[in-house]
């Protein structure tokens, strides 16, 4: 587990693909909770007994960095930044097709989706509110490649709110792409208040070497 931050109040983790972050589903070893548990023993315990340390969260298949509150009082603390929209949260991901405009912004509510209850969609007019902006790092012949910031953190957001408008991740056979070797979403950057200094803070998890690698390709 690479640590990419840390400080009296919070640790930042660079998660890998594949990890599920928390028991729950099914799931109750092999977690990222187990490692940081291993790793730092004493973490907050807002979240409950199965979520020690975990303020929010990133898809199991999504890597990038993760923020983990190491005392009750950061998790609050961070907690609010999070609810407060502070947080900056800037993703990496590269979409089938050809996105038309250099940015965009997308505002359809997120809801889940009534049929197929493992996903959410975009398509009803109810549903919780969410915020995804993208601007273009750089186009190929049949995808393009974003980078995404969020300004709400609903389930699968930047996933759910790309395939709507016709560009899924690559990768993600949930919203309609093809298989691919893994889901091509980063979580890039944070940026936040650390609970402990006050100081502005900005951590960012470089990209993994097989995306690296899939951009070298096309």
């Amino acid at each position: 587990m690479e640590v990419l931050y840390e400080d009296a109040s919070v640790i930042a983790v660079n998660k890998p693909a594949g990890l599920v972050v928390h028991a729950g589903a099914g799931v109750h070893a092999g977690t990222l909770v187990n490692r940081l548990v291993h790793a730092f023993q004493n973490l907050s315990q807002v979240g409950g007994e199965t979520r020690p340390g975990i303020v929010h969260r990133l898809d199991k298949d999504t890597s990038g960095v993760l923020l983990v509150a190491r005392t009750d009082a950061a998790h609050r603390a961070l907690a609010a930044q999070f609810a407060g929209r502070t947080v900056e949260k800037v993703y990496l991901a590269l979409v089938h097709g050809k996105v038309r405009a250099d940015s965009g912004r997308i505002t359809k509510p997120i809801a889940r989706d009534p049929v197929r209850r493992t996903r959410m969609t975009a398509r009803l007019e109810s549903g919780r509110e969410a915020l995804t902006e993208y601007r273009v790092r750089k186009r190929f012949e049949k995808f393009t490649y974003l980078e995404v910031r969020i300004g709400t953190g609903r389930t699968h957001q930047i996933r759910v709110h790309l395939a709507s408008i016709g560009h899924p991740v690559a990768g993600d056979r949930v919203y309609g792409a093809p298989s691919a070797q893994r889901l091509f979403l980063h979580a890039w950057r944070i940026g936040f208040l650390s609970p402990a200094t006050g100081e502005k803070v900005a951590v960012e998890a470089p990209l993994p070497p097989v995306l690296q690698a899939w951009l070298a390709r096309l």
